[in-house]
């Protein structure tokens, strides 16, 4: 008996989670010209609920343009706890944080851990058929910034 209230209240609590989480959507060809003409100049130390901290360079964008289920415009601010998530013609899916993103001509190349950088993903912008984000609410901060 136990044990089937505490997997209900599991299954309840990542429930509400993703629930709570507002995704948008950045259409391809924005996303492209978002990131035009950039390099990762900003330097940023992410903390995280650890109190871990990571140095480490990102792209120059304080603001998202995306859209919402509408199609109205929004701008999201920019946060270490942006989830972006790339999904193929194929209809797979890629998931990774958004200032650790970098791209390069065709390629983008995603970190998918904070403290393990060799967990990347390299996929090619052509194959992406549509783009989503949203606050995974974890509890990342930016403990300092520094503009170069």
């Amino acid at each position: 008996m136990k044990q089937n209230i505490l997997t209900a209240a599991i299954c309840l609590t990542i429930t509400l989670h993703f629930c709570s989480c507002k995704t948008y959507y950045i259409p391809v060809d924005s996303f492209k010209q978002q990131f035009a003409g950039l390099v990762p100049s900003k330097e940023v130390t992410t903390r995280g609920p650890g109190g871990n901290k990571v140095t480490y360079m990102t792209y120059p964008i304080d603001t998202i343009k995306c859209v919402d289920n509408n199609g109205k415009p929004y701008g999201l601010t920019n946060s270490p706890s942006l989830e972006i998530r790339f999904t193929y013609a194929n209809g797979k899916r890629t998931i990774s944080y958004f200032d650790l993103l970098r791209i390069n001509d065709t390629l983008l190349t995603g970190g998918q851990s904070r403290f393990i950088p060799t967990i990347r993903k390299t996929i090619s912008i052509n194959s992406i058929s549509k783009i989503e984000i949203q606050d995974g609410k974890k509890k990342f901060k930016y403990f300092k910034q520094q503009t170069h």
